[in-house]
This record gives structure tokens, sequence and C-alpha cells, in this order.
């Protein structure tokens, strides 16, 4: 697998998340497109979605219920592409929104390996790989970012940190798309700043890939201590992403 077709391989997953096609996220023309969520869309996409944007950096493809297409088609004309994902400009949509009873939900950032700088990075303790059916007992809350209750069958493989026996740092793989595992990584308060997560997700990048899988790594812009594992383990910024949902979905995140 190249830096090429690991790109090929997630621009078209983005193109089957959004219904539209893989080439649209490389033109320099903004795109919009009716909402459709493929059959091959990611696992953890849950309806009802009022909206979607995506950029890969060159423009945004906008997948949007029709009552949405005039207001997004404006907003997306009104700022430059990288503005519209950030306030004070995110305002001037949500107000748009609010009236139809919907908002801006969630915000990411999202990163994929470059094959030229992603290596296993060294850390002072025992690394341990875990294959399905060897981390049934780790879906504890100190673990909550690695592996996930509600979606056990997702979770494939596992790298973890031993401390003399007693696990430090989890790093987990969900086959969250049939060619793209995502990462997620904890790592116990009294351990951390010691090398321990950039080992377990460099590890399990390298492990992922092993497999012919593309491993992609999430993180809100703003989770500095991840933004920094990520780069440091070779993860580099692919595309951002920015939902719009029903308002009484927000509401209730927030209670």
């Amino acid at each position: 697998m190249t830096n090429k077709d690991i790109l090929r391989i997630s621009l078209e997953q983005s193109a089957a998340d959004l219904g539209c096609r893989a080439e649209d996220f490389l033109s320099n023309e903004n795109v919009i497109v009716p909402f459709h969520l493929g059959e091959n869309a990611k696992r953890y996409y849950k309806l009802p979605i009022a909206a979607d944007f995506v950029s890969y950096g060159n423009n945004i493809v906008s997948a949007v219920n029709e009552e949405l297409t005039d207001i997004v088609r404006e907003y997306v004309g009104k700022f430059s592409f990288y503005h519209c994902f950030e306030n004070p400009n995110m305002r001037w949509l949500d107000k748009k929104l609010e009236p139809l009873g919907l908002a801006i939900c969630f915000m990411a950032e999202y990163y994929l390996p470059d094959l030229n700088i992603l290596k296993e990075l060294p850390c002072d303790y025992e690394l341990r790989v875990l294959e399905k059916g060897m981390f049934d007992d780790l879906y504890l809350p100190e673990w909550g970012n690695a592996v996930c209750s509600d979606k056990k069958h997702l979770d494939m493989i596992c790298v973890g940190a031993y401390d003399n026996g007693k696990l430090a740092g989890l790093a987990g793989a969900a086959a969250d798309a049939e060619e793209m595992w995502q990462i997620g990584v904890d790592v116990l308060p009294e351990y951390r700043r010691r090398g321990i997560a950039s080992a377990i997700t460099s590890k399990l990048g390298l492990e992922i890939l092993k497999r012919d899988k593309v491993p992609f790594y999430c993180t809100a812009w703003s989770n500095i201590r991840s933004v920094r594992n990520a780069v440091k383990c070779g993860f580099i910024p692919a595309w951002v992403e920015m939902t719009v949902k029903p308002l009484e979905i927000v509401e209730k995140m927030n209670k």
C-alpha cells in the first residue's frame, strides 16, 4: 500500500459516506449534492443527518437535505471554504438553521498515515498486540476511547502497554468502514507524558496496515494532546468534517 492508495481509499469512503463522487473532493469548486448515506458508509454515522460538510483542503463538498440547499449554497459561496469550519462564520449558518429546528452538531479533524513518516516508536514498557477475543475484559471506563462496549463487534485489534503486568495504555482499532479502521487511544493519568500514547498508536497503525486496512485517526482541533500524538506518530491532517442534526439532538447532548 502507498500513500496514493491510502488517499484514494479515503476519498472513496468519504464519497460513500455522503453520496457523492470521490473526485468531487479534489475539485477547485465547491460541490453540493443531495445527502445519501450509502450502504458502505462509515458505521458510526447515525440518521437523522440534515447536512454534512467535508473538505480535503481543496473545496467543500456539502451533502444536504433538499430544504437546506439554498442556505448551504449561500453559505459556502459567502465565505472561503476553510472559514466555513470556524466561527464567527459558523454562527451565520447556525442562525439560518435554528428556525428549521436544526443546528451544527459535530466537528472533527481526521488524519491519515504518511508512510514516509510512520514508524514504530519506543517506550519503556512492554507492548502487546491483542487480537480479537483477547481484550474482552477491557470494556471499562478507563479504556472507553480504545474500545467501545456499544460496538464490540467492530473492535478488531488492540495494542497495550504494560508495566510489570499492569495495563498502562491501550490503543484500539474499530472497523468503522470496510477498508478503514479507526484508532482510539487511552493512557492512565499517572502514565501520561512517558511516550506510551505514541508507542501504542504507531504500533497499532502498522499492525492495521499489515492487515491491508487503512488506519485513520480523529480528534477535535482543540484536543492538543491528541493532535500532538497523531503528528508524532506520522499521521497527518487529511480532511475536516462538520455535521448538521436536529436541534433537539444537540440540546439532549448538552444536558
